[in-house]
């Protein structure tokens, strides 16, 4: 038996994404973003409207950098989520981060959160309040790589929203191969 819940923004998993910016005085901002995702090769759509001072800073600057929420800063990340940078313009310090500026785009790395997208701006639309970003390059800080030079998720730890109960759940228990292990159904 099923049960019904009606039209929602429920899906398994929601990256917790932050999102690097700078103002018009190169003060960096961030923001939490739920709903975002790879849109096509190279390229990330995610929405976010436009009352945002991010959104704002986004738009003047053509360039944000997109780093995936950990464990370890989860409270961070919650943080520049519930806090807006219209009220609060030093957030990004009380959240207890640090930026880098990036080599590739006109906005901040966060050195607390290992991964990160580095991005141009491709399109806004303050209607659907779709951003579509290109990626640029991605930077990910050594100490979450393994022995290989390949991201290790458990030293990541990355974060995703559990829309159906308001929690924040780490990513890590690797269940199969991906391309190979669906082939004993052949």
């Amino acid at each position: 038996m099923r049960k019904n819940f009606g039209a929602q923004t429920w899906m398994y998993p929601m990256p917790v994404l932050i999102v690097g910016t700078y103002d018009e005085n190169g003060k960096p901002d961030a923001m939490n973003a739920a709903w975002g995702s790879i849109s096509e090769e190279n390229e990330l759509s995610m929405c976010i409207s436009a009352g945002h001072r991010t959104t704002k800073d986004i738009l003047a600057r053509r360039a944000l950098t997109v780093s995936m929420a950990d464990a370890e800063h989860m409270e961070a990340c919650d943080y520049v989520g519930i806090v807006s940078g219209n009220n609060v313009p030093d957030k990004f310090a009380r959240a207890g981060f640090h930026a880098q500026r990036s080599e590739f785009v006109d906005a901040p790395l966060i050195e607390e959160l290992p991964i990160a997208l580095e991005c141009r701006l491709k399109s806004y639309d303050p209607q659907t309040c779709r951003m579509v970003c290109e990626i640029v390059n991605v930077s990910v800080d050594e100490r979450v790589l393994d022995e290989n030079g390949a991201v290790d998720v458990s030293k990541a730890r990355p974060i995703t929203f559990d829309p159906f109960n308001y929690k924040y759940v780490v990513l890590g228990d690797t269940v199969g191969t991906a391309f190979r292990d669906g082939k004993a159904l052949k």
